[in-house]
């Protein structure tokens, strides 16, 4: 086995693989703190003012897939019909039957009150077209569906505005609200309350974490500020979106957990590394710049892992994946540039007074000095029988991940909201008292069949599609067909189906809504007078999982390609990427069956808080989690083998260095996931089922993957594959020296990064393979 490092010349010329520019940029910022904090602080202070407004600007959907079949079809019945799924859908209870006289006027003007409305394009009510769809079983309640001008993102705004104006009392009617649109308005209006507790709960606790793992208030509060300057960056950024692009209401409080919880993490680990440092008796400007050379060079790695990650999900068409990439990537961004370059600025300006106020400080002495730590002890008991404790790691997540194996997904509808909301309230209501299931409903549009020449055949058609087990229920322009037959002649209604060159027909499943999608899949097999497409929420659902499934490979290849190519140059070993991806899919795989468990099945609901059981994940959320929560299982995976190459580059003893690296970066990985968690909690904790999903799904991706993954499973791996850990073959070594020159493949040589140090310089020998170096004197520093 060959291992290879380049030794550092002081005489040569400074490298130029990126490590000098870094140098430069810590060794300016620690030279100029009081300089680099105040631009920090007013630059903080102008995107906080240009973040003023921005959840305002925010909207909701991109939940469907655009250019699909279903959404093909809808834009086509819409302005060839002036029909489609309805914007929204006011639910009218009155006092007498809704023929009474009286009544009977209050609905006709209401109805044109709606249709005078700026942004209606459309009002049907059951008063002005006689449809007995729009006629509760009760008779005294019925239904008026307004279409809105402008895409759905206009539409909620427009919904919004118009709701308040229609609903309430009008004189023998009571008027509430539902529909695509008010579903979009209210999630977004509920988004923002959502956002405000977060910030009132999420940071306080974030802090009180990172008090209890640094025992200072001073060292606890630099991670913090880094947090803060990168949330505020984050609300600029979104601020700058809105003007370019769609952006969820969601995406504030996603990105703000998200970009808070890295940032913090981020900062933990300059800051853990600094506090080292100076315990070793180096100088505070030294100590910065070794700190930045090591910590600070994961920290690049780390935030380039993830934005890569993110960016994958730019591949799927679902507006709402992307706007949360794209904000997802920003903030990640901003952490890690005020990572480096603010936080040195900190520690300049702080210097050893960073651990003034440490009431742990002899505690966490003797455990340093004993090194009895928990993290110790577990890691040794991982390396003493690795076959035994990596079996029950993997028997541990595999019971997790079971439940995955039955997941179904589905589209986020209004029963994503808590069901005292009143789009929620309200289609549970609808869906009680009357016959027609809108939100079921399926449109199949012949574009090159006239109804009127091509009478017979259209007849035909209809009788068959009608004679299909699942379908209740038939109405075109022929009229109504039932089992094969028809029920009904034509009406004045009929003339909704009627266009010149095209018609379609509305279709009523009669079976479960699980067989609805299948309903889709027959009527788009079933030969026709000539050619069609299915509309509908269920096509809808249908081509939305199918669009994602189809962009799921080629996002996976870009995620797995990017962080096996980013590894393999942090360590130059061809093991270790390919155990980061396995140790990732193990804790993802964990976490995604819990969420089936919880979310889809229904279970442990009193533990997570009261939210509707729908029988299915939304289709993007778990593509979401995958992408946020992958990133991290690298980026602990970064923190962790950074420090043990490191131990192994010192010591040449491979299980030591695993143990000693576990025990120094655990508990660090373990308070970084607990901040992340903390942060999630309001999420967690959210009325919105949506983001209730996200924060409990991340949260114990991230804490499983921090606790057992690492903790468990990586140090009994490592243990079981030994020094091929750090193994490549030659060819790909000769291209990593290349790619990343001066950076070491080989233990015995006690340098940092490739960095003279302490223990590095020109002088010093390359230890032979399998050579240890002697122990160190007693009392000698050692990191």
């Amino acid at each position: 086995m060959r291992w290879r490092r380049s030794v550092p010349d002081p005489k040569a010329p400074a490298r130029k693989d990126g490590t000098e520019g870094r140098g430069a940029t810590t060794r300016w910022a620690a030279r100029r703190p009081w300089w680099v904090l105040a631009t920090a602080l007013g630059l903080g202070a102008l995107l906080a003012l240009a973040a003023a407004g921005s959840p305002a600007r925010l909207s909701n959907g991109g939940y469907i897939a655009g250019g699909t079949e279903a959404t093909r079809a809808e834009s086509v019945l819409k302005e060839r019909f002036d029909a489609g799924i309805p914007d929204l859908v006011l639910h009218v209870r009155a006092d007498a039957p809704v023929t009474d006289p009286a009544v009977d006027r209050a609905g006709r003007e209401l109805a044109r009150r709606a249709a005078e409305q700026p942004g209606v394009r459309r009002v049907l009510s059951y008063w002005t077209v006689g449809d007995s769809r729009l006629l509760s079983r009760d008779g005294r309640a019925a239904l008026v569906t307004v279409d809105l001008r402008g895409g759905e993102h206009v539409a909620a705004r427009r919904a919004a505005a118009l709701v308040p104006r229609l609903t309430g009392r009008h004189g023998p009617l009571q008027v509430t609200a539902t529909g695509p649109a008010w579903v979009m308005a209210q999630a977004t209006e509920l988004s923002g309350q959502e956002l405000l507790r977060a910030e009132l709960i999420g940071a306080p606790l974030a802090v009180l974490v990172l008090l209890f793992a640094f025992g200072s208030l001073t060292a606890a509060l630099l991670p913090a500020a880094v947090g803060g300057l990168a949330v505020a960056g984050t609300f600029a950024v979104l601020r700058l979106l809105t003007a370019v692009m769609p952006v969820s209401a969601f995406a504030s409080n996603i990105t703000t957990a998200l970009g808070f919880g890295l940032a913090v993490d981020y900062g933990l680990f300059v800051v853990t590394r600094f506090r080292e440092e100076t315990a070793t008796g180096s100088g505070t400007a030294e100590a910065i710049a070794r700190t930045m050379r090591t910590a600070g060079r994961t920290v690049l790695y780390s935030a380039a892992t993830v934005v890569v990650c993110l960016s994958a999900l730019l591949l799927f068409p679902l507006g709402f994946l992307r706007s949360l990439a794209v904000a997802g990537m920003s903030v990640v961004v901003l952490a890690a540039a005020t990572t480096a370059l603010v936080l040195p600025a900190l520690l300049a300006v702080i210097g050893t007074r960073i651990d003034r106020g440490d009431a742990f400080a002899p505690l966490r002495r003797a455990r340093r000095d004993g090194d009895v730590s928990l993290w110790h002890r577990a890691a040794r008991v991982a390396t003493g029988r690795p076959v035994l404790a990596g079996g029950c790691a993997v028997l541990f997540l595999a019971t997790l991940a079971f439940p995955f194996a039955h997941v179904h997904f589905g589209v986020t509808d209004e029963r994503v909201l808590p069901a005292r909301v009143e789009s929620h309230a309200v289609a549970t209501r609808i869906e009680r008292e009357f016959d027609l299931p809108w939100n079921r409903t399926l449109a199949v549009l012949l574009t090159g069949t006239d109804a009127v020449d091509q009478q017979e055949r259209l007849d035909a058609y209809a009788r068959r599609v009608s004679a299909l087990p699942a379908v209740r229920k038939v109405s075109a322009a022929g009229g109504v067909y039932e089992k094969g037959r028809r029920t009904a002649g034509p009406t004045v209604g009929s003339l909704l189906y009627i266009t010149r060159g095209a018609t379609w027909l509305s279709v009523i499943g009669g079976g479960p809504p699980s067989l609805d999608e299948r309903l889709v899949e027959e009527l788009r097999a079933l030969p026709s007078p000539g050619p069609h497409l299915v509309a509908g929420r269920p096509a809808r659902v249908l081509d939305t999982k199918n669009a994602v499934l189809g962009a799921l490979p080629g996002a996976a290849a870009i995620v797995v390609g990017s962080v096996l190519l980013l590894l393999f140059l942090f360590t130059g070993s061809l093991l270790i990427p390919f155990k980061a991806v396995l140790m990732g899919a193990l804790s993802l795989s964990a976490s995604f069956g819990a969420m089936v468990y919880v979310f889809q099945d229904g279970h442990l609901r009193d533990l997570f808080g009261h939210f509707t059981v729908t029988g299915e994940l939304d289709t993007a959320m778990p593509v979401l989690i995958f992408g946020a929560a992958f990133a991290l299982s690298v980026d602990y995976e970064l923190f962790l083998i950074s420090r043990i190459q490191e131990e192994y580059r010192i010591s040449g003893d491979h299980r030591a260095a695993v143990v000693t690296g576990i025990a120094r970066t655990g508990r660090m990985v373990t308070a970084a996931a607990a901040i992340l968690a903390a942060a999630l909690f309001p999420l967690a904790a959210s009325g919105i089922t949506l983001l209730k999903l996200f924060g409990c799904g991340l949260a114990l991706a991230v804490l499983v993957d921090a606790t057992v993954v690492r903790g468990v499973l990586v140090p009994a791996f490592m243990r079981l594959t030994g020094e091929a850990n750090w193994w490549a073959p030659r060819p790909l070594a000769v291209l990593h020296e290349r790619l990343v020159p001066g950076r070491w493949h080989r233990p015995g040589t006690q340098g940092t990064e490739g960095v003279p140090g302490p223990r590095d310089t020109a002088t010093t020998p390359v230890t032979p393979p399998g050579h240890r170096p002697a122990p160190l004197p007693p009392g000698s520093p050692r990191r």
